[in-house]
């Protein structure tokens, strides 16, 4: 069999709007990027998840056998095969993290004939959800350390900050690190350290928001650090 690549560049891809029509999805209700893909706007996703013969099935926590099967590949087979008995279904992914880029790892789009496609696209940048993400959180921990460093009125206590900055990359070096090192207007020093984005809170409270309302909320009650 060829290889995920080739297989891959060699699918022939109908335009995103066809796809969409196949799920009920209104022209008027995308938001494309190019021709193969698009978002979808949110009072459209409400609409039909309210529908009462939707159900959702959630595949999660599948060890990946010798070949490289896992989740996605698992979740595109069982999607291709209930849509093969007739069943309107679609598939719900996280954008991939940037380790695949450089084929260091699985490209987390499927393998063999399940996989999703445009597969390189899909590995580099997407639509740039998962970099607003990134942003967010180390905007947090960018002013939760300007408040140290101006003075910490709250008195947030040094060995006790549990929000760590996020890197769209599984880079195990970044894990626990020294920031804030030099003095002056450089910070103040502490033991710090990176997750991957898609391991972040905020990454989290996105995928579990209701609506815009609900991801404020959410976001305000993350706990950042304990005081003194």
């Amino acid at each position: 069999m060829n290889v995920d690549l080739k297989i891959a560049q060699e699918a022939t891809l109908e335009p995103i709007e066809d796809i969409a029509a196949k799920l009920g999805i209104a022209p008027e209700a995308l938001i494309p990027y190019g021709k193969n893909k698009a978002k979808v706007q949110w009072e459209t996703v409400r609409r039909l998840r309210s529908d009462p013969k939707a159900h959702l099935v959630l595949v999660t926590a599948i060890s990946p056998t010798p070949a490289g099967e896992g989740k996605t590949t698992t979740s595109i087979g069982l999607c291709d095969g209930m849509r093969s008995l007739g069943v309107n279904a679609a598939l719900a992914l996280r954008e991939p993290s940037l380790g695949p880029v450089f084929g260091v790892k699985g490209g987390a789009a499927g393998g063999g004939h399940a996989q999703v496609v445009p597969m390189e696209e899909l590995n580099l940048h997407f639509t740039g959800d998962i970099h607003a993400v990134t942003t967010a959180h180390n905007l947090l921990a960018a002013l939760l350390d300007n408040h140290i460093f101006q003075g910490n009125q709250l008195h947030i206590d040094l060995n006790n900050i549990t929000w760590k900055r996020v890197l769209d990359m599984n880079d195990r070096q970044l894990r626990a690190v020294r920031s804030g090192v030099g003095g002056g207007n450089k910070g103040v020093e502490r033991d710090d350290g990176f997750d991957i984005t898609a391991a972040s809170e905020v990454m989290a409270v996105l995928c579990l928001a209701d609506d815009l309302m609900d991801l404020k909320r959410r976001l305000g009650d993350i706990v950042v650090a304990y005081d003194t």
